[in-house]
């Protein structure tokens, strides 16, 4: 399973398919920020070298991302790379994956309805997570029955978080299968939530 997005150009900066020269500042920017939280939530101070890591990471990145043939499409702010990074993931929905989501801790169950062409998936907001260490974020789920498509989106300002929602609403609706049939192939008809 494939993904496209429509997502506002004049908000959002793809990562994914922005090789070489385009890009690449919002792409350093948002991998320091993704590794600054990460060494916060293991207790550490940023590591020497920590500029070279993202540099390097920044680089890789978009080719790993050109390997996973759609799967995996990800942006950042583009006004504030560091403000937050949004990642739309698509997963073939296995057992293990159904016990993982059941087995989530209870902070987990506050998610509300969230429609859209995708259809009514969950949304979870977490801009003050239990954990001081923890970045605030939003999640976004749909349950396609064979696949479960995610949209993560990380923040590395708690207070500037809540500025940003609508603009996550927005771009979680623009997400959407995309199907590889030619005309005649199918005889599905596809129609927005009502």
């Amino acid at each position: 399973m494939r993904l496209t997005s429509s997502a506002d150009s004049e908000l959002w900066m793809p990562v994914t398919g922005s090789l070489g020269l385009r890009g690449r500042r919002h792409r350093k920017a948002a991998v320091r920020m993704l590794m600054a939280q990460a060494n916060a939530s293991l207790g550490h101070d940023s590591r020497p070298g920590s500029r070279v890591g993202a540099w390097l990471a920044s680089q890789a990145i978009p080719l790993a991302m050109r390997k996973a043939d759609g799967r995996v499409l990800a942006w950042t702010w583009k006004a504030d790379p560091e403000l937050v990074v949004a990642m739309a993931m698509a997963q073939e929905l296995t057992p293990q994956l159904r016990v993982a989501r059941a087995s989530m801790p209870m902070e987990y169950d506050d998610t509300e309805n969230f429609p859209t062409p995708l259809g009514v998936g969950e949304k979870l907001l977490m801009p003050t997570p239990p954990n001081p260490a923890s970045p605030p974020s939003a999640t976004y789920t749909w349950d396609t029955g064979t696949h479960l498509i995610t949209l993560n989106a990380v923040s590395g300002d708690r207070e500037r978080f809540g500025t940003v929602e609508r603009a996550l609403d927005d771009l979680a609706r623009s997400i959407r299968i995309a199907d590889d049939l030619t005309a005649g192939e199918s005889d599905v008809l596809r129609l927005p939530p009502a």
